[in-house]
């Protein structure tokens, strides 16, 4: 789903492999009005997901930085300031 300047991408039904050639894809994709691509990775059927997207894009040359909301399912990577 796309909104305006957000990406959602939905992995939560994917293995880390899978999960990470997609986010990486979605992240080559993104264009200069995107400012964050907010990664769906779920929270009941474990952590594996989560852990993985929280570690390997936090030093990411796109990814500004992490943000971690309300809802334990989802983690954003920031990938520019809105102002």
């Amino acid at each position: 789903m796309i909104q305006l300047g957000v990406i959602e991408v939905d992995v939560h039904e994917m293995n880390q492999y899978q999960a990470k050639t997609y986010i990486d894809s979605q992240l080559k994709r993104a264009k200069k009005s995107t400012y964050r691509l907010r990664v769906i990775h779920g929270f009941h059927g474990g952590t594996k997901l989560r852990e993985m997207v929280r570690t390997r894009y936090r030093n990411h040359p796109k990814v500004l930085r992490i943000e971690i909301g309300a809802n334990p399912g989802e983690t954003d990577l920031v990938l520019r300031e809105l102002f």
